[in-house]
């Protein structure tokens, strides 16, 4: 018998996926990301907009950033599609790509990697609102902390480490040591040569905007209390030297400035990631 709390989709991942679906309930068009499919996972309880998380007002830069960085990757994947075929995505959580662009997905093998319990839900789920789960979509559940065959098993689902690869890991790395980090770059750095590594990470909490420094810290708070604290913070130039040490031949660093300037130029209502919280790293072999 699973544990009931282990078999239930992170609190984090939740989170994610309602403020994926409050940028669509909320905050008017043009939307960098339409995704409700999440909140249809999740199903939460009716009244779950009041909850003091899910204020509009208050999630406003937090859900730009999260929205922000999904539509990055997925670019990303879009425009390398016709000459990868493989997508690995690390610490899956409630990702919609399969389901929300089958169009592109269905040409690749995407593979979800994540822990166990919350995965095998997410499959029940998929599985009663009628998505299923397609012979391209490949579910492999891993801890990453503790089971380092975690390589071996993506092998296993089917993963080609000889030809190039899209690995994508979003917001992920603030729970994971160092060295775990470390190990994933090195071994993400080993495939063939023109495969990509887009992943995010969180500068130190003393970095970020003013405005947004309490929701962040509240945000460690409660990931301490659930037992998934945030462990690693990193500056842009700590991320970077890391990627380069683990062998990556190109290295970029981009900042919630150029992202709020691809995705936000224009808006009038204020909406943007916030500077100098999360910010992403893009890596080529």
């Amino acid at each position: 018998m699973h544990d009931k709390r282990a078999a239930t989709p992170d609190s984090t991942a939740v989170r994610v996926a309602l403020w994926r679906a409050i940028h669509v309930q909320v905050d008017p068009p043009p939307h960098v990301l339409e995704d409700e499919i999440g909140l249809r996972l999740v199903a939460p309880d009716e009244g779950w907009r009041h909850r003091p998380d899910m204020d509009p007002q208050f999630t406003r830069p937090f859900r730009a950033s999260i929205v922000a960085r999904a539509r990055f990757i997925e670019d990303l994947v879009v425009e390398q599609a016709g000459r990868i075929g493989q997508y690995v995505i690390l610490g899956a959580g409630l990702d919609t790509f399969a389901q929300r662009r089958p169009e592109i997905a269905a040409n690749l093998k995407l593979f979800e990697v994540d822990r166990p319990g919350p995965q095998a839900w997410k499959r029940q789920r998929l599985i009663e609102l009628g998505f299923g789960v397609p012979a391209w979509l490949r579910l492999v559940p891993v801890d990453f902390e503790v089971d380092g065959s975690w390589w071996d098993r993506l092998a296993a689902s089917g993963f080609d480490a000889g030809k190039p690869a899209i690995v994508a890991s979003t917001g992920v790395s603030m729970y994971l040591t160092k060295d775990a980090i470390a190990a994933t770059l090195r071994q993400v750095a080993a495939l063939a040569p023109g495969s990509t590594f887009a992943m995010t990470f969180l500068l130190p909490l003393e970095f970020a905007d003013p405005e947004v420094r309490p929701g962040l810290q509240l945000a460690e708070k409660g990931a301490r209390a659930s037992g998934t604290p945030f462990i690693s913070f990193f500056t842009p130039i700590e991320m970077s030297t890391l990627a380069r040490e683990a062998g990556f031949r190109e290295v970029q660093h981009v900042s919630a400035a150029t992202l709020t300037r691809r995705y936000f130029a224009g808006r009038t209502d204020g909406l943007r990631p916030p500077n100098s919280a999360e910010e992403l790293l893009v890596a080529t072999t």
